[in-house]
């Protein structure tokens, strides 16, 4: 079945290559140009572009919640085909011993989550389609979740470990609006088969503009608050509530999640590099019953709140 996936998920990213490829209309320069930031070119057609990044976060929050109330690490790596295909993989590493105290083994400096993945994803800009008003940016993409055998001593997969997943997300977002609003879709195709939805605004506020003009801004400051929704399949699977007789019973209920306000600051070091930190604040404002049983969910008992601050730094390098 994951394999038959895969194939299908491949099958639809060359098909669309390939009609995006036959549409190019414009006249390009002849031959082969690597410049650093863009990748490598043929004619001016986008062939092969890669990205790497690595990310620090004060705690690991999943819609939400708390996954770690630790430090994490987060190393990413994307590369990028004609502009159209990304494949890639992500990683969650523990960098303390939380995991012995949340119930799993200890996995300091060792990852505990790996999230290999596929998306078909691209720019639409006014510049290449003239009817369009702005640019708008759509990704279908796909993540396998896998968790390390280890992971887990008392979880719902095979030999007690935890159980690996699979996500298909969309993704749509106008970025060169004011407001620069962001949808999100998730599906959880395995797990609890719930699905999750975010709706993001933010506005970008160049403080050091390029040293010429049309160039982008070398340091940046973005204001963000998005909102998250989950329905009662997403919210059973994570969320759970203690009833009059103190058992604890799964939260059979839809509603909005967790509420996210957040401030980024990016610096473009050079083309290709960039380094960029935020502080956020999260925290389930709406819904009395989520709220509730947010402020149980972290495994260890160290934090009984349904609010977080969280804080983060990443480096990004493009080929």
């Amino acid at each position: 079945m994951k394999a038959k996936t895969i194939a299908l998920v491949c099958a639809v990213a060359t098909c669309v290559v390939a009609f995006a490829a036959s549409e190019a209309e414009e006249e390009k320069s002849e031959g082969w140009a690597y410049n650093p930031g863009e990748g490598v070119s043929f004619n001016e057609q986008p062939i092969v572009s890669a990205e790497a990044s690595l990310e620090f976060h004060s705690k690991y929050l999943w819609y939400g919640l708390v996954e770690n109330n630790d430090p994490i690490l987060k190393p990413i790596g994307w590369m990028t085909f004609f502009d159209w295909v990304s494949l890639g993989v992500e990683a969650y590493f523990d960098i303390t011993k939380y995991g012995r105290r949340a119930g799993y083994t200890n996995r300091a400096w060792q990852y505990t989550e790996l999230y290999p993945g596929i998306a078909i994803e691209h720019s639409f800009s006014p510049d290449d389609y003239e009817w369009l008003p702005t640019t708008i940016y759509l990704s279908i993409s796909y993540q396998y979740e896998f968790h390390p055998n280890s992971k887990y001593k008392g979880g719902d997969g095979p030999d007690g470990q935890a159980d690996d997943s699979q996500f298909w997300m969309f993704e749509v977002s106008l970025p060169d609006l004011c407001f620069e609003p962001k949808f999100y879709y998730e599906r959880d195709v395995m797990r609890d088969d719930g699905t999750y939805l975010n709706l993001e605004i933010g506005h970008t506020i160049a403080l050091i503009d390029g040293a010429e003009e049309g160039e982008d801004p070398v340091l940046t400051f973005r204001p963000s608050i998005a909102q998250g929704f989950g329905n009662a399949m997403r919210v059973r699977g994570y969320l759970s509530r203690t009833n009059s007789e103190g058992e604890e019973m799964a939260l059979d209920h839809s509603g909005l999640m967790d509420l996210c306000v957040k401030g980024e600051l990016a610096w473009q070091i050079c083309d290709y590099c960039s380094l960029s930190g935020y502080v956020a604040y999260s925290d389930f404002v709406f819904d009395r019953k989520i709220r509730e049983a947010a402020r149980e969910y972290e495994a260890t008992g160290d934090w009984e709140h349904s609010w977080n601050f969280t804080a983060g730094l990443a480096l990004k390098v493009n080929f």
